[in-house]
């Protein structure tokens, strides 16, 4: 007798690869501080074409500032200053900057898997 033809197991679908576009670690970190910006109506506008426009980028003070509802440390914010982080990021085609006046998130951008988000954004108690 000969074994049916599906005989194999179907392979569960992978989950999405982390990091696919190997970003470094300080494009990591500022994609995941776009992210969360772009979660909130108070940081940010969502535009016809499916972008997310930042309105507002946070400002440390002291070791650390808000996200939205979230506290980053500021030595993880030091992308948000560097134009060749928006650059290299921009290239990735995960946003369109104009640096440092303005940023929209791409819908790439919004959807990124970085693999870092809690290490970056903490809860916030005040």
């Amino acid at each position: 007798m000969m074994p049916p033809l599906f005989s194999q197991p179907i392979e569960p679908a992978m989950p999405p690869k982390t990091n696919p576009l190997k970003l470094n670690p300080l494009q990591l970190k500022t994609l995941v501080l776009f992210q969360e910006l772009a979660r909130h109506p108070e940081s940010s506008t969502r535009t016809e074409g499916g972008d997310v426009f930042l309105s507002q980028l946070p400002h440390p003070h002291g070791d650390h500032f808000h996200v939205g509802h979230k506290v980053a440390l500021s030595k993880d914010a030091t992308g948000l200053a560097n134009p060749a982080v928006w650059a290299a990021l921009e290239r990735k085609g995960l946003i369109k900057g104009s640096f440092p006046m303005g940023v929209s998130l791409t819908p790439a951008g919004v959807d990124y898997e970085t693999g870092i988000t809690h290490q970056v954004l903490h809860g916030s108690d005040h």
